[in-house]
């Protein structure tokens, strides 16, 4: 029998560059067989040299997208991503709740890779509130986790301490990702209140990683919309964008985007 197409919502803001954001999650989607719809929340003028300019799309226009793709298309998986501020972290929150059964994948943006912020201070609280408690997945990197628990994030036990606080905190699961804790290779933690599992692999020296954050969680709701096992659309999914980080085309003078579409191409074309 064909795996399942897989309906992913995207709930998440542009990224003229490619590299992340919507751009990235729809690639990511693709490129593992599902379909990729989407609710765009803000417009940014953004490459790989940072963020240079951001444009919030109104609530209504947001939730008219969302609703538009639920109503008719329908969602195996939803996932977000840069939200922006507090109303708009509430508003996903109802829409969460209105598509009840879905599982959704949150990926709390914060900070963009050239260090602008994507996430008012305010909306962090409402963030903490709101969608950590109604994700099947919550997919935090080390500052990311620190801003929603308090606790200081250094080391990869850091991110087993904060895992443990969220999951407190509602998340049905976590990855809790190391990818900003020092060390030769790089470990992630996928947390559920049965175990964990370790995700570990070398780090890559290049400055090519725009985008992995979106790209990975995007990936794991390509699973859950295709129905895999957390554990195992979370392991396809880190796979995934450890080769595509690996075949990153080069592109850009500063944090270039990686190879989305990889599976998608015969090996060597």
């Amino acid at each position: 029998m064909a795996q399942a197409l897989g309906r992913v919502l995207i709930i998440a803001g542009s990224d003229s560059g490619g590299g992340a954001g919507i751009q990235a999650d729809i690639k990511a989607v693709t490129a593992l067989g599902g379909f990729a719809a989407t609710a765009i929340t803000a417009i940014t003028a953004q490459n790989t040299l940072g963020v240079h300019g951001v444009w919030p799309l109104p609530l209504e226009a947001i939730e008219a997208q969302a609703r538009a793709v639920l109503d008719d298309i329908g969602a195996d998986a939803i996932k977000t991503g840069m939200l922006g501020d507090g109303a708009t972290v509430r508003l996903v929150a109802r829409l969460l709740d209105d598509a009840a059964g879905v599982p959704a994948v949150v990926d709390p943006v914060m900070v963009a890779k050239g260090g602008a912020s994507l996430l008012a201070t305010e909306a962090v609280a409402a963030l903490t509130a709101e969608l950590v408690p109604r994700a099947a997945l919550l997919t935090p990197n080390a500052p990311e986790a620190e801003a929603l628990t308090g606790l200081a994030v250094e080391t990869t036990d850091d991110l087993r301490r904060a895992g443990e606080r969220l999951l407190t905190q509602g998340a049905r699961a976590v990855l809790m990702k190391g990818g900003h804790v020092a060390g030769e290779s790089v470990i992630d933690v996928l947390m559920t209140p049965a175990g964990e599992t370790t995700f570990e692999g070398p780090r890559l020296d290049t400055r090519h990683t725009h985008g992995t954050g979106c790209t990975l969680a995007s990936a794991c709701a390509a699973g859950l919309a295709q129905g895999l096992p957390l554990e195992r659309a979370v392991a396809r999914a880190w796979g995934y964008v450890a080769e595509a980080i690996r075949r990153a085309p080069g592109f850009g003078a500063g944090h270039g985007p990686l190879d989305h579409a990889w599976p998608m191409r015969k090996e060597g074309a």
